[in-house]
């Protein structure tokens, strides 16, 4: 167990091996992310991107333990950024859900309207990233009695988390049964991959839902608990799962929802694509022969 100012932080010594090999991973997965979102130009994805970098610095500060195991400094960071890195993932996710509506236009398939559910799901996450990012400032001061109640705020917006992915995965549920016995024009055309979107969807949601369990699982065990006694547990259900899903996200990316020899128009609310024709005029013709394309 290391101390400082009576106060203990690590309950190991934490492996330096493990961090490095995380953050050749996660540097890697992140590049991959920061190229993917550059080339396809889809910017909602930054939050996604941000995550990795999070994940990158936040195993730099476990590297960094090692040999400073008393730093508070780098134990607030390695805990902080660790910890509120998937928040950004799942805004990232959310928005993709609407674009999906919107790509296939489904939008009535939605059980919540399509306005309003992206800016429900990533005003929730953003409670909840603020939510744990507060708990983590409380754990900063070293006073025992904060740092339990940073636990306590820290498991308040991992619950918050949950509750909120699971509605989401509800919400894609129904959207998704719903446009399958009732598609839509333009979702039956092979070109435009929003089934397997939605599996990567499901996929991503999944991984990130057992690792916020995990997470609960171990702050409500609190600082004694045998979860935060060993370090193993933080690799095989945190770090392996958030890589996972950044290697699923980067391998299949949002870019799959544009139909071959389409592009994406620049508006990010919409997420519609648009044909690639020399001397197509603007304004209201542009609109015309979307729609024209998309009916055909």
């Amino acid at each position: 167990m290391v101390k400082t100012g009576g106060h203990a932080l690590y309950r190991y010594s934490p492996s330096l091996v493990a961090a490095i090999i995380a953050i050749i991973a996660f540097a890697i997965l992140t590049l991959l992310h920061t190229y993917r979102m550059i080339k396809s130009k889809l910017w909602f994805c930054l939050p996604f991107t941000i995550g990795g970098l999070f994940e990158f610095v936040g195993y730099i500060g476990r590297a960094l333990g090692h040999s400073n195991p008393t730093s508070l400094g780098l134990y607030i960071l390695q805990t902080l950024l660790i910890l509120v890195a998937p928040a950004l993932f799942a805004a990232t996710i959310y928005m993709t859900l609407g674009r999906i509506m919107r790509a296939t236009r489904a939008e009535h398939h939605s059980p919540i309207r399509v306005n309003w559910l992206t800016k429900l799901f990533v005003l929730g996450d953003i409670i909840s990233f603020c939510t744990q990012g507060g708990g983590g400032g409380q754990q900063a001061s070293g006073d025992p009695d904060k740092v339990k109640t940073g636990e306590n705020i820290i498991l308040g917006g991992l619950f918050l988390q949950i509750v909120i992915f699971g509605l989401f995965v509800l919400v894609s549920a129904i959207f998704h049964k719903r446009l399958r016995k009732q598609p839509t024009q333009v979702s039956v055309k092979g070109d435009l991959k929003w089934q397997k979107m939605m599996m990567v969807l499901y996929a991503v949601s999944a991984l990130i839902l057992v690792r916020n369990v995990f997470r609960v699982v171990e702050y409500a065990g609190g600082r004694d608990g045998p979860l935060l006694r060993v370090e193993w547990p933080i690799y095989v259900f945190d770090a392996i799962l958030m890589a996972a899903t950044l290697l699923i996200w980067g391998g299949w990316y949002p870019a799959l929802l544009r139909p071959t020899g389409m592009r994406q128009v620049g508006d990010a609310d919409e997420g519609i694509s648009l044909p690639n024709a020399s001397g197509m005029a603007h304004g209201s013709a542009t609109r015309a022969a979307a729609n024209g394309a998309y009916e055909k």
